[in-house]
């Protein structure tokens, strides 16, 4: 699985990005990010979730693009509209894009 994660905005408007093939992640990384693609029924999601919220001025936006077993999907969503399932993976890569950076 190919993931291709980029974090924009927020105070300062800073953007994180990352890409990562879940074969080159230990065994117990690849199988979390796999289950929580899986949570969030990411292929099903629509693929614009960017209704602002009022007084969500400094927001990030998150762009999302998986590639599995030839399915590819890209979402667009921000901190306030983001699904309920989506939020933990968008959590798990924004910590994986940070470490990176580091």
């Amino acid at each position: 699985m190919q993931i291709d994660f980029e974090r924009r905005g927020g105070f300062a408007g800073m953007a994180t990005t990352l890409s990562v093939d879940t074969d080159s992640l230990p065994a117990n990384e690849a199988y979390e990010i796999k289950e929580l693609v899986s949570v969030a029924n990411f292929f099903s999601q629509p693929a614009n979730l960017t209704a602002t919220a009022p007084g969500a001025a400094d927001q990030f936006t998150y762009t999302l693009t998986v590639k599995d077993n030839g399915r590819q999907h890209t979402v667009e969503t921000t901190d306030t509209s983001a699904p309920t399932a989506l939020r933990p993976l968008l959590q798990r890569l924004t910590k994986m894009a940070r470490s990176a950076r580091a």
